[in-house]
């Protein structure tokens, strides 16, 4: 990193799944630190090297380093038993996880009863589903913001634990029984359940503001990890059909306790197409071969869910609101070579909307048949780039096609990725 550049962000530019966890694990080698700021275990990072193929979660994609210090931080929602499972498969792939992980004790906990609620309201919403993974976020959310939640360190005070518990019991029960009609919990074999991942996660419990805030003052390097991506930001997305948390930048100094002076760069991740999962608008959705092609070329299915992806061209109205909300410095850009075999290549520039041109994102909600992409169509390279790792071996139609978007937004794109691995991506000096 250039001199005075400790700290960056790298956040995903569109609706998630733009593959930010190779890029964590990729620049992970100037950090120290990497530092996860908000989201549960419904969203995943995949990284793949070599022949290894690691699927993560909760834990930040630098935990691959074993020199790197991985932090989950109070912004984030975590479930203690997906958590213990992560870190087992991980240790069972040889990766080293010992006093290099730590969990904010002001992290809020998911509990069964948020799980049940989350399926439950769902499965009632009929028509009007969100698209909601059913892992219980939102509803911790929720209990956060009414000052109701489970925080971690209370896993570690019986006392605590056991009011919080039977205080959410006596209020969710009644709910989930007559409005649902599901079956409700037992507070006690709760409590005991949960002081058990209390007793196996003590040592890792710390203040997460006060360590991450440490490491700054002490010169490390530090790399903000976010999950999902900026459309789906809860203020900032395509509301309502986001996620529960805030996902652009300003997440990391709520969701860690650092100021923003701290930040020094922020890196956007985007695809060189678009997708999104679950409901809401998709201006530039494709519903024929071609979308069934980025699909299954992309390997567009939810690394956490399974679930298929839903598939379209690169949406510039998007990157201009996401660039603008979280001052992108340097786009990496993920999956060039997924457009290898298109004769021509649509790129969405603006959209008419009510007789109206709009170069961003609009914040009201609209159908998605309220939109009207204008596309600008380029010639497609028709040569494979899986796998290149120079910027000037790239077909010229490729590196045209990276150009557009640079002009369009007015941001540089610093990385290219041509393959899942690691060591399939193109590093620009910029």
């Amino acid at each position: 990193m250039k001199d005075g550049i400790r700290n960056v962000a790298v956040i995903g530019a569109q609706w998630g799944d733009e593959g930010k966890g190779k890029i964590v694990d990729l620049l992970c080698e100037d950090f120290d630190v990497v530092a996860r700021y908000q989201g549960g275990h419904n969203a995943g990072h995949t990284v793949k090297f070599g022949d290894k193929h690691f699927a993560l979660r909760l834990i930040p994609s630098g935990i691959l380093h074993a020199d790197k210090l991985c932090i989950l931080g109070n912004g984030m929602v975590i479930d203690p038993e997906a958590l213990l499972d992560e870190m087992e498969n991980l240790r069972a792939m040889g990766v080293r996880i010992e006093e290099n992980l730590k969990i904010s004790e002001s992290a809020h906990v998911i509990l069964p009863y948020h799980r049940a609620l989350d399926l439950a309201r769902e499965e009632a919403a009929g028509k009007a589903k969100i698209g909601t993974t059913g892992r219980g976020i939102g509803p911790t959310y929720e209990s956060k913001v009414a000052r109701t939640g489970v925080r971690i360190a209370d896993l570690i005070d019986p006392e605590v634990l056991r009011e919080k518990i039977e205080f959410a019991c006596a209020e969710k029960n009644p709910l989930l029984e007559t409005v649902y009609g599901k079956p409700p919990f037992d507070p006690k074999d709760m409590l005991d359940a949960y002081l058990r991942f209390g007793e196996v996660l003590a040592s890792r419990i710390t203040d997460g503001p006060i360590l991450i805030n440490e490491q700054i003052r002490a010169g490390r390097k530090v790399m903000f990890e976010g999950a999902q991506g900026a459309l789906l930001d809860v203020d900032h997305g395509t509301y309502p059909f986001v996620t529960s948390s805030n996902t652009i930048v300003g997440g990391v100094c709520t969701g860690l306790g650092v100021a923003p002076k701290h930040i020094h760069k922020v890196i956007g991740v985007a695809k060189a197409y678009t997708t999104r999962v679950g409901g809401g608008a998709f201006p530039t959705e494709l519903s024929d071969e071609h979308g069934e092609h980025l699909r299954r070329r992309g390997n567009e299915f939810g690394t956490v869910t399974g679930r298929p992806r839903r598939t379209g061209w690169l949406d510039l109205p998007i990157l201009r609101s996401s660039s603008m909300l979280n001052g992108i410095d340097e786009i990496a850009l993920t999956k060039l070579d997924v457009l290898d075999e298109f004769n021509e290549i649509p790129i969405c520039t603006s959209y008419r909307i009510r007789g109206k041109e709009w170069k961003t994102y609009p914040s009201f909600m609209l159908e998605h048949q309220a939109y009207d992409p204008q596309y600008r169509v380029v010639k497609g390279w028709k040569k494979a780039t899986a796998g290149m790792t120079s910027y000037e071996a790239l077909p010229q139609a490729a590196r045209d096609y990276v150009r557009i978007i640079e002009d369009e937004l007015e941001v540089k794109v610093s990385i290219i990725s041509t393959g899942p691995r690691r060591e399939e991506t193109v590093l620009r000096r910029l």
